[in-house]
């Protein structure tokens, strides 16, 4: 079946914002080292000060803990929790020795009360050893592109070879908020949690003040050890337009994302990408075309200069076969940011199409025979 592809430029503005270069270094005063500020949607730098300088991060390692937890699988099977693997300092869920827990519940534990415990449980549950995990999330991060990130607990505690950047932290965390688990559960300010010997339910608080300090944040994650200091990492939507800053150490961390998220959302404006809609022919049909429709509507969080690099590529067939159910995929459109893909959208069948009856079809080649 022959394919069809067409490059079109097809974007128009919803919301009207003011628009300046992305980037560009940070231009509000801020107290981190390191810093940095990235369009969600496109994984653009919007500004940026040392974000490739590496730093330990503390507790916001439990992003990845936490990505590669959820993506394990299991979530919701009962285990009892690794009595040396809790038996570590610092910030705790509550875990004791003998209890009964489940993948999902630590995950609850090391993103609210950022729980050493729940790191390491999760860990060594996993992949049976917490080096052993380590492992697993140094290859995530190569995955990633994380290139100058190197893990070496689960917890973020200190330790020698333990950093990252905030650049990489920022790909992790745009990697993590595809997860639909880690994004609501991060975003939570309170949950009620079940474990314990036996389980019973007790209430974990979340830690990220910024949750309820600024409009619109939906998480991450906080950190501190005496080594990194105040590691923060957040994110926030407004007006369709999602943003996620970083700040490493950074004395007034909260008031740094307040001036970083506010600065960022005055240069995006969120546009809608116009996808074409395309009559198809059908062969042996009861009518002869249908129309493969946008599946949804597609709004991106753009910079003017990425609004002018968006680009959408389709991909639809010549011509089809009967029978076509309503809504059935008939071709999709991906919608790139230069040569970045971003998204796919299908293209599906915005009504049915019945095969024709043997007579029907022989009237039809009669028709065409005779008439044209």
């Amino acid at each position: 079946m022959k394919i069809i592809y067409v490059i079109l430029a097809a974007i128009t503005a919803a919301f009207l914002l003011g628009i300046t270069a992305y980037a560009e270094p940070v231009s509000v005063d801020i107290s981190a080292k390191s810093a940095i500020l990235i369009n969600t949607d496109t994984g653009t730098v919007i500004s940026e000060k040392n974000a490739h300088e590496k730093r330990a991060m503390a507790s916001t390692t439990k992003i990845m803990t936490a990505l590669i937890t959820l993506e394990s699988g299991d979530l919701d099977r009962h285990f009892i929790v690794d009595s040396m693997a809790i038996k570590v300092e610092g910030t705790s869920m509550g875990l004791r020795e003998g209890d009964t827990v489940t993948r999902r519940a630590l995950c609850y534990g090391m993103l609210l009360p950022s729980g050493n415990d729940a790191a390491n449980a999760a860990a060594v549950n996993i992949a049976g050893s917490l080096s052993a995990f380590a492992d697993l999330m140094n290859k995530r991060a190569a995955q990633i592109g994380m290139k100058d990130t190197h893990f070496v607990t689960p917890s973020g505690l200190d330790a020698n070879g333990h950093y990252t950047t905030a650049y990489d932290m920022a790909l992790l965390t745009r990697e993590a908020l595809k997860n639909e688990e880690f994004r609501r559960i991060c975003g939570m300010q309170s949950a009620e949690v079940e474990f314990g010997a036996p389980p019973y339910k007790r209430t974990l608080g979340n830690s990220n003040k910024l949750l309820y300090m600024y409009d619109g944040c939906i998480g991450v994650k906080t950190g501190f050890t005496d080594n990194a200091r105040r590691c923060l990492v957040s994110a926030a939507e407004r007006n369709g337009c999602t943003l996620i800053a970083v700040t490493l150490n950074a004395p007034d961390d909260w008031n740094d994302h307040r001036k970083l998220l506010d600065d960022g959302f005055k240069k995006l404006r969120t546009y809608n990408i116009g996808v074409t809609s395309f009559a198809i022919p059908v062969e042996g049909g009861i009518t002869n075309v249908v129309t493969a429709v946008p599946e949804e509507k597609t709004q991106l969080g753009l910079t003017a200069d990425e609004a002018k690099n968006i680009r959408v590529r389709y991909s639809v067939p010549e011509f089809v076969y009967a029978d076509i159910g309503k809504g059935e995929q008939l071709g999709y459109a991906d919608i790139y940011l230069g040569q970045q893909f971003l998204k796919r959208v299908k293209l599906n069948a915005d009504e049915s199409v019945e095969r024709a009856s043997p007579l029907e079809s022989l009237w039809d080649r009669f028709i065409i025979t005779f008439t044209g």
